[in-house]
């Protein structure tokens, strides 16, 4: 997948999960962002082929007394999806208070829904290793 096309897709994921919260995504707090980087393998090792991970994150904003309701519907709509919950909690003595990470077991993407100061959520979508398209893969 190009970086582009990855960028593409998880922003399809971050809107997504605003709209399951409720939320809204405000140009003054949004604060999307993509950082990539390089592959790195079980044993340490870099290829030089263009392998990338990407993790797309966007800030959302929700009066602070829905974010519990919003996190839960996340987890809900994820879990219906077939992703595996990997962790969640709604426990305002903590911070933060509403969290969730999910793992999809077949694409092997990883989600995660936060809390932030004030009004915010954080939605996290991170990739796995992804090749681009006419690339030669390196063999380590």
């Amino acid at each position: 997948m190009s970086r582009e096309k990855a960028e593409e897709w998880a922003r399809h994921w971050t809107d997504s999960m605003t709209r399951t919260a409720k939320a809204t995504v405000d140009p003054k707090t949004a604060r999307r962002q993509a950082d990539y980087t390089n592959c790195i393998g079980k044993n340490g090792e870099s290829a030089d082929d263009g392998r990338f991970t990407l993790s797309y994150s966007v800030r959302a904003t929700l009066p602070r007394s829905q974010h519990a309701e919003a996190v839960r519907a996340i987890r809900d709509t994820l879990k219906s999806q077939g992703f595996e919950i990997q962790g969640y909690r709604s426990d305002p003595s903590r911070n933060p208070a509403n969290l969730l990470d999910a793992r999809h077991p077949d694409d092997h993407h990883f989600i995660s829904a936060e809390d932030l100061e004030g009004n915010l959520l954080l939605f996290v979508v991170s990739t796995p290793c992804l090749l681009p398209p006419g690339v030669e893969q390196q063999q380590l």
